[in-house]
C-alpha cells in the first residue's frame, strides 16, 4: 500500500503563483511514475502533469509552460509549481502513483483561482 498526502491548495487570484506538494509513504519506490490530476466541478478528472521515476515527465497542453512538476526519490514527494493561474485552473487536485497495475491516489486539494 502507498499513502498519498497532498498540500498546498487555496485561493489565489488571477495571473498568481501556488505550489503542490505530495509526500508518499509506505511501499513507494522510484518505480512509480507520479503524477498530479485535477477535477473542475462537472467535469471528468483529468492529467495535469506527470514525472517518471527517471524524471521524464509530461503535461497537459493547457499547463504546458506555466506549471512545473518534479519530484525528489530520495524524501518520495512530488511537487508541482503552478504560475500564471486562470481561473480555469480552478478544480480539486489529485496526487497519484502508478506502477503497473497499482494506482494510488491522494484525497485531493482544493485550488481556487479568482478572476
Amino acid at each position: 500500500q502507498v499513502q498519498l498526502v497532498e498540500s498546498g491548495g487555496g485561493l489565489v487570484q488571477s495571473g498568481g503563483s501556488l505550489r503542490l506538494s505530495c509526500a508518499a509513504s509506505g511501499s513507494i519506490s522510484r518505480l512509480y511514475a507520479m503524477g498530479w490530476y485535477r477535477q473542475a466541478p462537472g467535469k471528468q478528472r483529468e492529467l495535469v502533469a506527470i514525472i517518471s521515476g527517471g524524471g521524464v515527465t509530461d503535461y497537459a497542453d493547457s499547463v504546458k509552460g506555466r506549471f512545473t512538476i518534479s519530484r525528489d526519490n530520495a524524501k518520495f514527494t512530488v511537487s508541482l509549481q503552478m504560475n500564471s493561474l486562470k481561473p480555469e485552473d480552478t478544480a480539486v487536485y489529485y496526487c497519484n502513483a502508478h506502477h503497473i497495475i497499482l494506482d494510488y491516489w491522494g484525497q485531493g486539494t482544493q485550488v481556487t483561482v479568482s478572476s
